[in-house]
C-alpha cells in the first residue's frame, strides 16, 4: 500500500518513514503541505499521515483536498496542539483517526494495521462484485434441460484445475462456457487468455503459443511472450484446437505434460501455471481414430468433456435469448416488435449458425423495428454459415456416385471460397472442417 507522510519535523519524518517501510508500506515523504499535496496528486496514496500544523498549507486543508480527490484514502492526523474541537472537526470532515504527540510507534501501527485490513476487505468485496457482474454478463441464457445440465457440470468442475475439452458447433458459445468455468473457479481473479488457432497462420502458430526469442527467425526483432506465459496463474482457452497441425501437436503435448515452454529459438524451459481449456468444432475422438489428431494429446486434453448443444436442440430458450440480445443492444423497449408470427418463424428456423446467428438476426430486427410490424421474409434466414446447394447438371452419361461426390465437393468448396472472399480460414468455418483439411483438399482439386 502507498503511504504519504507530511511532517515538517525532519527527525519525526525520517523515523516514521523508516519504521513504516519496515512494515511493508511504500512510503513517500513531504516537509510541508504544498509539497505533500503535489505528491498526493501524483501518487494517489492509500494512506496519508499528516501533521495538523504545517508551513504553507495546514492539515485540515490537506484533509479537505484529499477527501475531495480520493474519498477512499484514509487520513491520520497528528499534532502536538490537540483540542477536542479540532479532533471532532477533523473526524467529521472524514479523517480516519487522530493522534496526539508524543505517541508510541505501536499506537500508530495499530491504526495502520486496521486500515490495511479494511483496505483488503474492501478490495476483495469490489473484486467479488466485479466477478458477479462478469458472471451475470457471461452466463448461459436459458432454462432448457441441456443448458441446466451444462451449468451443473460447469459448477462442479470450476474449482478443479483439470483440463477441459469443450465440443460444439460454430456459434454455440464454447468460449462463453470457458469463461464461465474460469470466472466460477479459483482462478477467476486471474487472467483469461483466449487464442483461436484457426485465425493464426500455421507458420506463426508455434511462436504465438510458446513465444520466441529475439533473432529466432527473420523478422523476430525482439523477444515475444507466447500465450502460455501470458496466461500464467490464469486460464488459457485454446479455441479450434482441432486446427493445430500434427507436427505442432507433439510440442503441445510436451508442454502440457511438463508445464514448461521453450520459446522458438530458445533452449531454456520456462515454467508456467495455467489451466488449459480447449475447444473443438469437430469430434476429436473421431479425428483421433482417423489419425488426424494425436490420440495421446486427445487424452491429455480430455480429462473432462463438455458438449455445448446446438440451438436447434434447445429452441425453448429462443424467447429468453431474444430478450437478452435486445437488452444487450439497449433495445428492450423494442421487444414488442416480436409478434406471434415473427416468433413462430424464429422458432421454426433450424439455426445452422446457432446462437451467433440468432444474435445477428436480433440486431437485424432492431434495425428494422422502426418499420413497425416486421415481415419474416425481410430477415433473410439464409445464414452466413449455410452454403447454397450445389447446382450440377449432366449431359450424356450419368456419373458414378464417386465422381458425383467429387464434383459436388469441388463445387461446394468453390462456393465457400467465393462466399468468404478466398479467405481459407473463413471458408473452412463455412464448411465446418479444419483449415488443414481444406488446404489438403484444395491441393487435390
Amino acid at each position: 500500500m502507498k503511504l504519504l507522510i507530511i511532517e515538517d519535523e525532519k527527525i519525526t519524518r525520517i523515523t516514521l518513514a523508516n519504521t513504516l517501510r519496515g512494515e511493508g508500506f511504500e512510503v513517500f515523504t513531504a516537509e510541508d503541505g504544498e509539497e505533500g499535496l503535489d505528491i498526493f496528486r501524483k501518487e494517489l496514496p492509500d494512506i496519508v499521515i499528516t501533521d495538523l500544523r504545517l508551513p504553507k498549507t495546514g492539515g485540515l486543508e490537506i484533509l479537505e483536498e484529499i477527501i475531495r480527490t480520493k474519498p477512499d484514502c484514509k487520513v491520520v492526523l497528528i499534532t502536538a496542539y490537540a483540542t477536542v474541537e479540532t479532533a471532532v472537526k477533523a473526524l467529521k470532515m472524514g479523517a480516519y483517526d487522530y493522534l496526539t504527540k508524543p505517541f508510541s510507534p505501536e499506537e500508530l501501527l495499530s491504526i495502520l494495521r486496521n486500515i490495511r485490513q479494511l483496505h483488503f476487505v474492501i478490495k476483495e468485496n469490489r473484486e467479488l462484485r466485479q466477478r458477479i457482474k462478469q458472471l451475470e454478463n457471461r452466463t448461459l441464457i436459458g432454462n432448457s434441460a441441456p443448458v441446466k445440465k451444462l451449468r451443473d457440470v460447469i459448477n462442479h468442475i470450476a474449482n478443479n484445475d483439470a483440463s477441459v475439452l469443450i465440443e460444439g458447433e460454430s456459434g454455440t458459445g464454447k468460449e462463453l462456457v470457458a469463461r464461465m468455468i474460469h470466472l466460477s473457479g479459483n482462478r477467476g481473479k486471474e487472467k483469461f487468455v483466449a487464442v483461436s488457432c484457426s485465425s493464426i497462420p500455421e507458420t506463426l502458430l508455434e511462436s504465438e503459443l510458446f513465444g520466441h526469442e529475439k533473432g529466432a527467425f527473420t523478422g523476430a526483432a525482439k523477444r515475444h511472450i507466447g500465450y502460455f506465459e501470458s496466461a500464467d496463474k490464469g486460464t488459457l482457452f485454446i479455441d479450434d484446437v482441432d486446427d493445430i497441425p500434427l507436427q505442432l501437436q507433439v510440442k503441445l503435448l510436451r508442454v502440457l505434460q511438463e508445464h514448461t515452454v521453450i520459446r522458438v529459438g530458445g533452449t531454456e524451459p520456462v515454467p508456467f501455471d495455467v489451466r488449459v481449456i480447449a475447444a473443438s468444432k469437430t469430434d476429436l475422438r473421431a479425428k483421433a481414430d482417423l489419425k488426424e489428431f494425436r490420440e495421446d494429446l486427445y487424452y491429455r486434453l480430455n480429462i473432462v468433456t463438455l458438449k455445448v448443444p446446438p440451438l436447434r436442440q434447445r429452441k425453448e430458450d429462443i424467447p429468453e435469448l431474444i430478450e437478452h440480445f435486445f437488452r444487450k443492444y439497449d433495445a428492450a423497449d423494442k421487444l414488442a416488435v416480436i409478434n406471434d408470427q415473427l416468433l413462430s418463424s424464429l422458432l421454426a428456423h433450424e439455426w445452422p449458425g446457432n446462437v451467433r446467428e440468432l444474435e445477428n438476426i436480433c440486431q437485424r430486427i432492431i434495425v428494422l423495428s422502426n418499420l413497425g410490424s416486421i415481415d419474416p421474409a425481410l430477415l433473410d434466414f439464409s445464414s452466413p454459415h449455410a452454403l447454397p446447394k450445389p447446382n450440377i447438371s449432366f449431359n450424356g452419361d450419368f456419373p458414378s456416385l464417386e465422381e458425383y461426390m467429387e464434383m459436388t465437393e469441388k463445387e461446394v468448396i468453390e462456393q465457400a471460397l467465393r462466399q468468404s472472399g478466398n479467405n481459407i480460414t473463413r471458408a473452412a468455418r463455412l464448411l465446418q472442417i479444419p483449415r488443414t483439411t481444406l488446404n489438403s483438399k484444395l491441393k487435390q482439386l
